[in-house]
């Protein structure tokens, strides 16, 4: 199966609510980002908690091991099911990232390549790779991989095997939801959602997908 993540980047507790009550019957998950976080808190995963969907903290977090295992508990303590982090900070940070959310009975996803046009700039040339191959040895539940560059994901799935890439890009950024649906475990949708007329509509429109 191929999930629909709702990236949730509103800026208001009305807006995220009311998208979210709309969208959940279609999707499988909800992503928050820190556009949403920064303005409501992070007690908005608790009223988010009641459409009976996860809820992933993407705040790929990038930072010493102590700090990132702090942020870790808050996400957690909060009721997150998942946590992303960035994978260039090394494998002391990923493995606190990964520990505290295993010791919560979370997941921890890693990002191996971001999607946008200047990721390019620095992931490429073996980084993504090595990223990738860190996290599997670390027990990462799985990878960020770009839905912009497939063939890219085709290459980190080589890596990472059964581990769950969850892809974001799809819409806005470019990224086609019908060349990803069998490549990854999760497709990332943000703006072509929550900018829709009818969000929900938008979200319906990737059921064909979601096998």
């Amino acid at each position: 199966m191929t999930e629909l993540i709702l990236a949730l980047d509103v800026e208001g507790r009305e807006e995220a609510l009311s998208i979210a009550g709309q969208c959940a019957p279609h999707i499988d998950a909800i992503k928050l980002g820190y556009p949403l976080i920064l303005s409501t808190g992070l007690q908005i995963a608790r009223e988010l908690a009641s459409f009976g969907l996860p809820l992933i903290a993407d705040f790929k977090v990038a930072d010493i091991p102590n700090t990132t295992l702090l942020i870790a508990r808050q996400v957690f303590a909060h009721g997150f099911s998942a946590i992303i982090c960035h994978g260039f900070t090394g494998s002391d940070s990923i493995a606190a990232c990964i520990g505290s959310a295993h010791d919560a009975g979370g997941e921890c996803y890693v990002v191996a390549e971001m999607s946008h046009p200047g990721a390019e700039e620095f992931y490429h040339g073996g980084t993504a790779e090595r990223i990738a191959a860190l996290a599997a040895c670390l027990g990462a539940d799985g990878i960020i991989a770009p839905a912009t560059r497939p063939d890219r994901i085709v290459v980190l799935r080589q890596i990472v095997g059964d581990l769950k890439i969850y892809s974001p890009g799809v819409g806005a950024q470019g990224g086609d939801a019908a060349m990803l649906a069998g490549l990854v475990d999760g497709i990332i949708v943000g703006r072509q959602i929550y900018e829709a007329p009818d969000p929900a509509a938008a979200a319906a429109q990737f059921a064909p997908f979601r096998r």
